[in-house]
């Protein structure tokens, strides 16, 4: 049901309410409604991980609370909400409050944009891609007021590392999205839908797509880029000082934050709900959704972690040089070859393929190179 169609029903339901009592009821019910169901799936994907997770690395996982530990986030919720919710007597308490509540809300907020259908409310706005990037970039000042008001050493540095990390690889995912802007010639996420009736994006621009989905990575600040968090150097990083429910409020936040990735990656460069007109748009929105999911999660179970200079290394360059390749050859592609899909295809994944071998062969191989070894001077001195 749309907000225009929740709208009316309301107002025939309760004809003597005024017309902006109708348009706020509509509106709450609607969010309540949309939050309380991604707050759902957020709990079963919890699980979900860390099933896929135990699987990966040949442990048992969450098996004890229902059958395959399916209710493992219940009991999850319950002992967080027991557990004593501490604050340090140094810390800012205000702004140690409030920076778990303002990550959520951003979480939450930036799937109203998603558009599953034709209908979205505010997936149609001439500028959501624009408020999108806006608001995902509020995580890096909520993770800093997060780390700075904990007032430990510990935490600061993780949130510092954070705030680095976050801003030096929002560049190149911005950068990476103008050739879907160009392609599409609107800002609007359904525009962006509804140009890739033809053609998906992910065949057009590869180089793109996987300049975007490595940034959204580095963004959820997931392996290989889980720096933040390296628990082995900073204990827990910008969360070292939270317990209890705060505590539960960022992990949620972190746990919906690859949902959100895959759905918008779904949108940007999979064509969002098109498809096969026999199967309805929400089970075609849904099924790529999920495979970008399990992507997602088989690069955090596989790959190892990255140092800090590694990663913003390969941040400025790397990515930052495919982003601006990309958006040069989208360009050159549209004055010249005038919508040929077909040459379009062959160029950028020519293109693609030998960009990842001059990565893959000149970016510190040098360093992968085991010297000769050279024996010391003491080595069997007393031989004679």
């Amino acid at each position: 049901m749309s907000f225009n169609q929740l709208y009316i029903f309301v107002g025939d339901l309760l004809p003597f309410l005024p017309d902006q009592i109708v348009f706020i009821f509509s509106g709450l019910s609607m969010a309540i409604t949309i939050c309380t169901f991604i707050l759902g799936i957020g709990a079963i994907y919890t699980w979900f991980e860390r099933r896929v997770l135990a699987k990966f690395q040949s442990r048992v996982g969450p098996n004890r609370w229902g059958p395959f530990g399916l209710l493992q986030p219940i009991a999850d919720a319950i002992k967080l909400i027991l557990k004593e919710d501490i604050i340090p007597r140094a810390a800012d308490k205000s702004v140690f409050i409030v920076a778990p509540i303002i990550f959520l809300a951003t979480t939450l907020l930036v799937y109203s944009f998603i558009p599953i259908g034709d209908d979205s409310q505010l997936g149609g706005l001439n500028v959501a891609l624009l408020f999108v990037l806006g608001i995902t970039s509020i995580n890096a000042l909520t993770v800093f007021m997060a780390g700075w008001a904990s007032k430990n050493k510990y935490a600061i540095l993780g949130s510092i590392r954070a705030v680095a990390m976050l801003i030096s690889y929002e560049v190149p995912m911005a950068v990476s999205l103008m050739g879907v802007v160009m392609l599409s010639e609107s800002l609007s996420l359904v525009d962006i839908v509804n140009s890739q009736s033809s053609m998906p994006f992910i065949l057009i621009q590869p180089l793109g797509a996987l300049t975007f989905l490595i940034a959204a990575i580095a963004e959820m600040s997931r392996a290989p880029f889980d720096m933040v968090e390296a628990e082995s150097e900073l204990i827990g990083g910008y969360q070292t000082e939270y317990a209890g429910m705060k505590f539960a409020v960022f992990q949620l936040s972190e746990f919906l934050t690859p949902i959100f990735t895959a759905a918008f990656f779904t949108v940007l460069f999979l064509g969002g709900d098109s498809g096969f007109s026999f199967i309805p748009g929400i089970i075609w929105f849904a099924s790529k959704t999920f495979l970008v999911t399990s992507i997602l999660l088989w690069f955090r179970a596989t790959w190892p972690r990255l140092r800090i200079d590694q990663i913003m290394g390969f941040a400025w360059k790397v990515l930052m040089p495919a982003a601006i390749l990309n958006t040069l050859l989208v360009g050159l592609e549209i004055v010249f070859l005038n919508e040929n899909y077909l040459f379009q295809i062959l160029i950028n994944s020519i293109v693609v393929c030998i960009f990842i071998y001059l990565i893959a062969n000149i970016l510190g191989q040098k360093k992968l190179i085991l010297r000769n070894p050279v024996p010391s001077e003491l080595a069997n001195m007393d031989a004679n």
